[in-house]
Parts: C-alpha cells; structure tokens; sequence
C-alpha cells in the first residue's frame, strides 16, 4: 500500500537518530529483530566511480573492458517499470547543502506501480539513462540491490519485485550507520566482488581521504600513514580527493560486472 506523505515527513524527523537507532541493533536480541523486519533478505553493492578504476590483469581489448556504472545500464535496459523519486530522503532529511536534494533514487521492477505519486514518476529507459549520468557527474555514488527498507517506507512490495539504485553522497548516506550497526545487517551492504582499494608510497599522510569522504569512515591516518579498514566497501570516493594519487582502486576479476548482474538477478525480478 503507497504510503503517505506524512508518512515520509515523519522517517523525515526521525532520520537524524539513525545512529541512535543503530547503535541499538548491537543488543543481540535487538539485532535480530531488526534483521528480520527490516533487512531481511537484502544484498546491495556500492559501484565505485569510473574514473577511479586501475585494471590489476592482462587485458586483450581494453576498449571492451566494462565499467562498473554498466551494472547500472544493464539493469536499467532489462527493466519494465521504472521509477525516479523527485528528491533523495537522505539529503532532504539532512538538509543537504553540498549536494542535489532533488537527485533521488531510481527503483526498477512492478513493485514501483504502488509508489504514491506525489513522490516520483515513471519514467523511459532513455530518462532513466539520464537520470543517472546526472548523479555521477553530480559526484554521487550508486549503490545497488535488493532493500527492504525501501519497499517499507515506500509501501512497495514484495522486495523481490523492487530494485533499488541509490545515488548517494558520503554526509547523508543511510548507510553511514555501518560502522554502528551490528555486523549481521552492516555485511549485507558490501563492495564489488573482485575490487580492491590500497594505499601506495605516495601518502604523505595528509588526511584529505579522511575528511567526510568514506561513507563508512574505513580510512584513518596512523603514523604520517593512510590505513584503509576492511570494513571499505570500494566506492573510490577516496582515490579522488587525494591529492598524491597515494589510493588506487584495483579491479582483480575481469569477470566482476557479469558475476554481480547474475547475482541480483537471482534476487530481484524487474522485467
């Protein structure tokens, strides 16, 4: 059932205690509950930029090398029914001054039909196209798969019908609470498979990748010495503000834009 939009004004007010709430799912049975009712089931990848991209093997025809923001088309030219919102619930809760409020998420698959109107459209394959090329040269990050947060807030469902394509940014993102939340729902958010993101002798230790860049706060300086956590989920938002070039974002599977389409094909249906 399309929710309201009162209903949306109040997850509005309530955003700013996301931490709050977060912090709470590390209560074990508080966890669990959580899990179930709002994360059950779900799987999404953060899609690094393009221009961050360093390929770690041989490649034959590099003009045939995919981009990671092919994830994004390819499940936007094999969708029926798609929907752009008019603003980002993050942004717009947080009140967002550095990036576009009117830059929301893209939702691909049936479920987008129970959508209260007065919150998006539906769109062509060509505007969603657009939409997206929007975002990224806006400086927003993808983030893509199944949530079950959305189909609660939106009132559109089952989740297995309704893909989400966020456009996020590193001060508002929701999932800035992965750092807090407990570890049975914050690994349900992950990097590409096959991405890995280092440090070289280039660092000098200036912090700039420390600065409200990481959408987890993976990065610390320790010793004049960039370190990144294993808990980054390889978006490049890092490689870009440094300074040095010190970060590089390696892509070691040549194969990881067919095997991450094939496995969310397996969890949502948007055709």
């Amino acid at each position: 059932m399309a929710r309201p939009v009162w209903f949306v004004d109040l997850i509005k007010k309530t955003f700013t205690q996301r931490f709050w709430f977060a912090r709470l799912t590390t209560l074990p049975l508080v966890g669990i509950v959580v899990d179930y009712l709002l994360f059950e089931g779900d799987d999404l990848y953060y899609i690094p930029v393009n221009r961050s991209l360093t390929i770690n093997e041989p490649i034959e025809n590099p003009g045939d090398y995919v981009l990671p923001s092919q994830i994004v088309d390819h499940f936007i030219e094999s969708a029926s029914h798609l929907w752009v919102m008019d603003f980002c619930l993050c942004r717009e809760s947080n009140q967002c001054v550095d990036y576009s409020q009117q830059l929301g998420c893209l939702f691909l698959g049936e479920a987008v039909h129970q959508i209260n109107p007065e919150l998006g459209r539906l769109v062509s394959r060509e505007e969603a196209h657009l939409h997206v090329k929007r975002c990224r040269e806006a400086g927003l990050v993808h983030m893509i798969g199944r949530n079950k947060l959305d189909m609660i807030w939106l009132g559109a469902g089952p989740s297995e019908n309704l893909m989400t394509i966020c456009n996020c940014c590193p001060c508002c993102c929701l999932y800035q609470i992965l750092p807090e939340i407990t570890p049975r729902i914050s690994k349900k958010v992950k990097r590409l498979p096959g991405v890995h993101v280092f440090v070289n002798e280039n660092c000098m230790g200036c912090g700039d990748c420390t600065q409200g860049v990481c959408f987890v706060d993976a990065i610390q300086i320790n010793g004049n010495f960039a370190q990144i956590a294993d808990s980054c989920r390889g978006c490049g938002q890092c490689v870009d503000v440094c300074p040095n070039e010190a970060i590089q974002l390696v892509i070691e599977d040549g194969h990881y834009v067919e095997n991450t389409i094939h496995h969310l094909s397996q969890l949502v249906q948007i055709d």
